[in-house]
């Protein structure tokens, strides 16, 4: 296993479809975020931190450093 952070993560929009590449900050959570396509204000499911954590491609970096 890879003590490596990543820093990328592909935000997918539930409402659209549309998939962002978008960098994560290092040292907190993105609760909104808001879709380029469609405009849609996402923010996390229940139980999630942030938007990376309900619809990123990879957690954001303070949930990946904790399970490390």
């Amino acid at each position: 296993m890879s003590n490596e952070i990543i820093h990328e993560s592909v935000i997918t929009c539930p409402e659209c479809g549309v998939q962002t590449k978008e960098t994560m900050p290092d040292d907190s959570c993105q609760y909104f975020y808001q879709c380029p396509n469609c405009e849609a204000l996402l923010k996390p499911k229940e139980k999630d931190c942030c938007v990376f954590c309900s619809y990123g491609s990879v957690p954001c970096p303070p949930i990946q450093a904790a399970r490390q």
